[in-house]
């Protein structure tokens, strides 16, 4: 049973939205902490409708999709890990872990740059076992011009010099501005019709929640693999082709679930 510290709110274990609550509640413990700001609630939310209608499952087009970033990041010269506060209140240790096993830096980068987020979001990844964290000293960020807000400001040791990021739970508008710059761009995002999903490299219609832990899996996996054996797992994977596999399984979703209705009848 979860419980929430503040209120004590316990979740049983037999609740049929277990995880969704249990997920939900560290948003919100994240906020209080000052990870997480209240639009990262409603960004939240707007996931947790399109994990719903997906199965709440990792399916085959994302597994794919997540073998495909992991062999990229593999063969990446310089890639590196772009974290928010939702990510970071939602995985943190996990988080932590693939970062550490890829030696792949994580830099924080806020759309909210709300006094104290930085620090907040710092010491959970620290405390969580993070070793390679960027972002943290604003006074040595530089700024890419195709942005106007907050993420104009990235490490000069991090996505300034990067040929891969992996930017989870992204807005739409960074990502066409780091694709401007000539990078590669993973994203996790649950809508894969977003401008994120529709203009990455490659895109992970799943869960964060259920991404990363699959990421480490896969990883060990093939971290034995040789140059041109990754190669080739990232040449056969089609971005587009896989969102719209994605798509049919939505749309096969909601078709199950009309019949299903209209049998009640």
């Amino acid at each position: 049973m979860v419980e929430n510290k503040n209120n004590n709110h316990k979740i049983p274990k037999d609740h049929p939205r277990y995880q969704s609550l249990k997920y939900r509640h560290q948003i919100i413990e994240g906020m209080k902490c000052l990870v997480v700001t209240e639009a990262g609630l409603i960004a939240h939310g707007r996931g947790e409708c399109f994990d719903y209608i997906l199965g709440e499952k990792t399916s085959e087009t994302a597994y794919n999709a997540t073998r495909a970033a992991i062999a990229a990041l593999l063969l990446a010269e310089n890639p590196i890990i772009s974290v928010n506060g939702n990510v970071t209140a939602l995985i943190p240790k996990k988080l932590a872990e693939l970062s550490n096993l890829l030696k792949i830096p994580l830099e924080i980068n806020l759309f909210y740059g709300k006094k104290g987020r930085i620090e907040a979001i710092t010491e959970m990844l620290e405390s969580s076992g993070a070793l390679d964290i960027l972002g943290k000293e604003q006074s040595k960020m530089v700024e890419i011009n195709e942005l106007s807000s907050n993420r104009r400001k990235v490490d000069p040791k991090g996505i300034q010099k990067s040929d891969i990021v992996m930017v989870p739970l992204e807005d739409g508008d960074r990502t066409e501005a780091l694709k401007k710059l000539g990078k590669t761009i993973i994203t996790v995002d649950l809508n894969p019709i977003s401008r994120t999903s529709l203009n990455a490299d490659i895109t992970i219609v799943d869960n964060i929640i259920r991404t990363i832990p699959l990421m480490i899996e896969i990883y060990k996996e093939l971290k034995n693999f040789d140059k041109k054996d990754l190669e080739d797992i990232l040449s056969s994977f089609n971005n587009k082709e896989n969102i719209g596999k994605t798509l049919d399984l939505i749309i096969d979703y909601i078709k199950k679930e009309k019949i299903k209705l209209l049998n009640e009848l």
